[in-house]
């Protein structure tokens, strides 16, 4: 095994779920490299509400950090973690990113990497490549590493155009102890369900790919949650919950005929991004319809182990072809992938395997998995 690391990791919340859905992406990783010997600080800012929103206490797998949302908090927070082996800097803390960007790299010295690590590089790339002024741009060269939540060679050669040392992307997964299968809800029941919080580059997908749909099968119920959609207009057959805790998402995937994953703008453009979601989904034996995006199939088989929709018209097709024992043995199959090839403690070995042999090299490590 590979010498455990102390890692300082600065993000946007690990103990919130509340406008956060990088939150179980986070709690997955850090909890597997934790499994291997690493130790953790995670550094979080007190914005946005989501102490007050918390739903989890802190775990025994690392130290969390609430800073206050100010720029004297970060800057004591950084200092704190001076002398780690590896600093991180997440994309998305959602408080002073820019100097958060810029001053986590005066931590660099022999024997401390600084990596950034970016949960959406769409948007990330898309920015700086829209903007020669962009602050970030000129700091990418100087990270000894960029890690991405996903996106595959394009987003990996985007990267790399911006003068990145290496870009390797770290998939989701699935986290087998907080995701699996539950007894159905009643109150969650559906023929078709989604979960996501209303994002500009989500919206316009959700509408072709959800509420279009249920205005075209009115026989069929349908059920929506995430922050956001309260004045969102929909067809009678949606019932909207507004936000989900992550402890409700287990029967929510288990309480429907069919999960739907719709992908943000970005992610589907570039491909090679599964959303968290999907993996916890097939971790509670869900059937899944997700929209169309490049390499699928490297995590799943289509039409075996997940539905595969290019627009709404096709979603509804599907819903209407699928029965409850279809549904229930293509989540099985699904269960089955998942669990043998795409957890945590899969994504926490390549993570370890990256830093195993030293110095980072050049060269361009992994790709599709």
């Amino acid at each position: 095994m590979a010498a455990p690391l102390s890692i300082s990791f600065f993000a946007s919340s690990l103990v919130s779920a509340y406008w956060n859905g990088a939150a179980t992406y986070y709690r997955g990783m850090v909890r597997a490299l934790s499994r291997l010997g690493h130790r953790i600080t995670f550094y979080e800012p007190d914005a946005y509400e989501r102490q007050a929103h918390r739903d989890i206490d802190d775990p025994e797998w690392a130290a969390v950090v609430v800073y206050p949302a100010t720029e004297q908090g970060v800057l004591r927070s950084l200092e704190a973690a001076r002398g780690s082996d590896l600093v991180i800097k997440a994309s998305g803390v959602g408080v002073f990113d820019e100097l958060l960007e810029r001053e986590v790299l005066r931590l660099k010295r022999p024997g401390t990497q600084v990596i950034f690590w970016d949960v959406d590089a769409p948007a990330t790339l898309e920015r700086i490549a829209s903007n020669a002024r962009d602050p970030f741009r000129s700091l990418v060269p100087q990270y000894d590493l960029v890690l991405t939540y996903g996106g595959g060679d394009p987003i990996v050669h985007a990267y790399r155009g911006f003068g990145a040392r290496n870009c390797i992307p770290i998939y989701n997964a699935l986290d087998p102890d907080t995701h699996f299968p539950v007894p159905p809800d009643p109150r969650l029941k559906a023929d078709l369900s989604f979960l996501g919080n209303r994002l500009p580059d989500r919206e316009r997908r959700v509408d072709e790919f959800f509420l279009s749909v249920a205005g075209k099968l009115p026989h069929r119920s349908f059920l929506l949650a995430g922050s956001g959609w309260e004045d969102k207009g929909r067809a009678d057959n949606v019932h909207y919950l507004g936000h989900l805790g992550t402890g409700d998402h287990n029967a929510f995937n288990c309480s429907a005929m069919a999960i739907l994953n719709v992908s943000r703008d970005g992610m589907a453009r570039n491909g090679f991004s599964p959303a968290t979601r999907v993996f916890e989904a097939a971790g509670a034996g869900a059937c899944m319809i997700t929209d169309h995006w490049e390499g699928i199939e490297y995590f799943f088989e289509p039409e075996r182990e997940i539905c595969v929709a290019r627009n709404g018209d096709e979603v509804a097709q599907i819903l209407e072809r699928l029965s409850p024992s279809i549904a229930a043995a293509m989540g099985v199959r699904a269960l089955a992938r998942v669990r043998a090839h795409h957890t945590y403690a899969h994504r926490a070995r390549q993570f370890q395997e990256i830093f195993a042999a030293g110095p980072i090299r050049r060269a361009y490590i992994g790709g599709a998995p």
